[in-house]
C-alpha cells in the first residue's frame, strides 16, 4: 500500500455516479456492473450475566443505576448480525432495511440507552463508513477469487477522518486522554479526542496529521461532495485482519500513548480490471459492492460476511 498522486486513476468512478444527487445508492456507488451487494456491518450487543438491567430513564431512576454500578456486575458482549437482531425483535430483514426499523420494538430511551430486547440484550448501532478489520478481510479474501489483478489496484480513504491529515491551525489534528492501565477505561477513551477550546493567543501553524505532510498537502481523489486520500495497492494486502499493520495510516503516534495499532477501513477499493468496487460510505452502515452476479452470489453465500442483493436503484437512506 503507496500513497499515488495519480488521482486519475479514479476518475472512471465519477464518471459512474450520479451528480446531482439522486438519492440512490449510485450517488456513491458506481453504475455499470451487473449486480450489486449490501454488505451489513456488525452490531454488538450486551447483557448483565444472570440479572436485568436498571429500568430506564436515568433520571427516574438513577439510585438504582448508582446501586448497579456499585456492585461491578459482569457484563457479557458480542458481535451480532443484522437477521439475529430481527429474529431477536421479531421484525423482517429485507436488502433495503433501516437499522431502526429492525430495532424498533424494543426498549428506548432517546439520548439515553440502545434498544433492549425481550431476553435483556442491549444493542449499540452498527459503526457507520467503516468495516472492522476481520470482516474486510474475509470480504476480501471473497473479492480476490474475482478479479485478475487481485495484487495491482487501489483504495482510497476519505479525508474528513479526524487527524488523517494535517491542516494549518492553533492546535494539534488529535490530542490524547488515557487513564492509567485500567483495560476498561483504555478502551473508552480509544477514540482520538479533539481540542474543544482554542488559546485567544494561539497563532495559527501547520499541525501535522497521521500521513506525512507531503500527503496532506498532495492531491484528492475529487468524487461528488467527497475527498480521498489515493492509494495504489492490490485487494490481496487486506485479505488477512493484520492489513492494518501495513496501512499507511496507521496511527503509529496513537501506539506510543499505549493503544493499540488500528487504522480505518479504506472507503473505496477496486482492482485494475475494474472488475468490482467496493464502497463504505462515510455515512452507511453498511457497504455495498457492485460486480459480477457470481461476485454477488459468492458475497451472500459466504459465511464469514452478511450480504444480500441489492436491487439497481435501492435507496439506503430509509425503509
Amino acid at each position: 500500500m503507496e500513497w499515488t498522486a495519480d488521482v486519475a486513476a479514479g476518475a472512471w468512478l465519477a464518471d459512474r455516479l450520479d451528480d446531482p444527487w439522486s438519492g440512490t445508492v449510485h450517488d456513491v456507488v458506481p453504475r455499470g456492473f451487473a449486480a450489486y451487494a449490501r454488505v451489513l456491518h456488525p452490531a454488538s450487543r450486551d447483557r448483565p450475566v444472570g440479572r436485568p438491567w436498571p429500568p430506564l430513564p436515568y433520571a427516574t431512576h438513577r439510585a438504582a443505576w448508582e446501586a448497579f454500578e456499585a456492585s461491578d456486575p459482569r457484563i457479557e458482549e458480542e458481535r451480532v448480525g443484522w437477521a439475529d437482531v430481527a429474529a431477536a425483535f421479531g421484525t423482517r430483514l429485507h436488502p433495503t432495511s433501516a437499522w431502526q426499523d429492525l430495532v424498533a420494538p424494543g426498549v428506548v430511551v432517546p439520548g439515553e440507552d440502545g434498544p433492549r430486547d425481550a431476553d435483556g440484550w442491549r444493542y449499540q448501532e452498527p459503526p457507520l463508513g467503516e468495516l472492522e478489520a476481520p470482516t474486510l478481510a474475509a470480504l476480501a479474501r471473497r473479492l480476490v477469487e474475482h478479479t485478475s489483478t487481485p495484487d495491482d489496484g487501489h483504495l482510497a480513504v476519505w479525508e474528513g477522518w479526524g487527524g488523517l491529515l494535517g491542516h494549518t491551525g492553533p492546535t494539534p489534528s488529535r490530542a490524547f486522554l488515557q487513564a492509567g492501565d485500567d483495560v476498561r477505561h483504555r478502551r473508552l477513551l480509544s477514540n482520538l479526542v479533539p481540542e474543544r477550546f482554542r488559546s485567544p493567543w494561539a497563532r495559527d501553524r501547520w499541525q501535522p496529521g497521521i500521513l506525512p505532510d507531503e500527503v496532506s498537502r498532495g492531491p484528492r481523489l475529487e468524487l461528488p461532495h467527497r475527498g480521498h486520500v489515493l492509494f495504489a495497492a492490490g485487494v490481496a494486502e487486506l485479505t488477512s485482519p493484520d492489513w492494518v499493520l501495513r496501512a499507511p495510516w496507521r496511527d503509529r503516534e496513537a501506539e506510543t500513548h499505549g493503544f493499540p495499532p488500528a487504522a480505518l477501513s479504506p472507503s473505496l477499493v477496486w482492482p485494475r480490471d475494474r472488475a468490482w468496487v467496493l464502497v463504505s460510505e462515510v455515512d452507511w452502515d453498511s457497504t455495498v459492492v457492485g460486480g459480477s452476479a457470481e461476485l454477488v452470489a459468492a458475497l451472500v453465500a459466504d459465511p464469514e460476511v452478511e450480504a444480500l442483493p441489492l436491487p439497481a436503484d435501492a435507496r439506503l437512506t430509509g425503509d
